[in-house]
């Protein structure tokens, strides 16, 4: 499974928007703060936006922030939010074409294929809505205590 690169910037975005409560950011400068290209990150924001985890604020002071507490944006919130909700792995029932296939039933509740796929998917997604945004931030300042600070002080120093 391959995931968007927009669910990483995305992902990055809204830890370091974790950091600047109340403070809007364009996606110019998110996007400066890794050298991303703005119009494409201005996408993904605007489909967090659309999810309800970002606010989007308009004027001269305006730009991203979050809409809702980080400890409530799980990771699958934004997978979701930019991949959108469908599943990676799609039965298509092709035992129906072999041999001794029984043509009403249905595959994709009694294929073993498609039962270990969708496990599977259930995992990662499990996995994903147990950590929140707030959980991976507070592993980086854990392992980067200036992280948040440095956050801030970057963002301060850009010019609009």
């Amino acid at each position: 499974m391959k995931m968007n690169e927009g669910v990483e910037w995305a992902m990055h975005s809204c830890v370091n928007l974790s950091w600047l409560p109340g403070r809007p950011v364009t996606a110019k400068h998110l996007a400066a703060f890794y050298d991303l290209p703005t119009a494409y990150l201005n996408k993904q924001l605007q489909a967090l936006t659309r999810a309800g985890i970002l606010t989007s604020i308009s004027g001269p002071k305006g730009g991203f922030q979050l809409a809702r507490d980080p400890r409530n944006i799980s990771l699958l919130d934004i997978v979701v939010a930019i991949d959108g909700p469908d599943e990676a792995f799609r039965c298509l029932q092709i035992l129906k074409a072999g041999p001794g296939a029984d043509p009403k039933a249905d595959y994709t509740k009694v294929c073993l294929v498609s039962q270990a796929m969708r496990s599977a998917e259930l995992a990662y997604r499990r996995e994903l809505a147990g950590q929140s945004i707030a959980d991976i931030a507070g592993r980086v300042v854990s392992q980067s205590p200036e992280a948040p600070e440095n956050t801030r002080t970057r963002f301060a120093n850009l010019k609009s």
